[in-house]
């Protein structure tokens, strides 16, 4: 577990924009049983959920079409929620940070980490934007 003080900001750099960090594995099934999209992001504390995977979820967001819900999980601090979530993103394997879209529960686009580590906060953006246009 990290300590507080030192996710908050992390935490909050995403619930500034809109998104609500979920806690539980209730929370996170709660969210998808919802009607309609839902992005969730996997935080982390690593160097590229802060240099591109939050910038681009949160650049993302300046589209036309955008997920009706957004949430995110952290790993390493919210352990039940971010298992939780992981169970509704296989077959991909556990990964932070990540991005996952999902349409009425069922999910349809998956940023691993692999898809975000070395890549631009803009090219995640374009990436989770045709996701939008196919889907929300």
């Amino acid at each position: 577990m990290y300590p507080p003080e030192l996710v908050k900001p992390m935490q909050e750099e995403l619930e500034n924009k809109g998104f609500t960090s979920l806690h539980t594995a209730q929370e996170v099934d709660a969210v998808l049983e919802k009607e309609g999209t839902t992005l969730v992001v996997v935080n982390s504390v690593c160097g590229c959920a802060a240099g591109t995977c939050r910038p681009g979820a949160i650049a993302s967001l300046e589209f036309d079409k955008v997920p009706n819900n957004l949430v995110t999980v952290f790993a390493g601090v919210d352990a039940e929620a971010t298992q939780k979530a992981r169970e509704h993103m296989i077959p991909f394997p556990p990964s932070s940070p990540a991005i996952a879209l999902f349409k009425d529960g069922v999910l349809v686009h998956m940023l691993e980490r692999h898809h975000i580590e070395g890549r631009s906060a803009e090219v995640i953006a374009a990436n989770l934007a045709g996701a939008y246009d196919e889907f929300c």
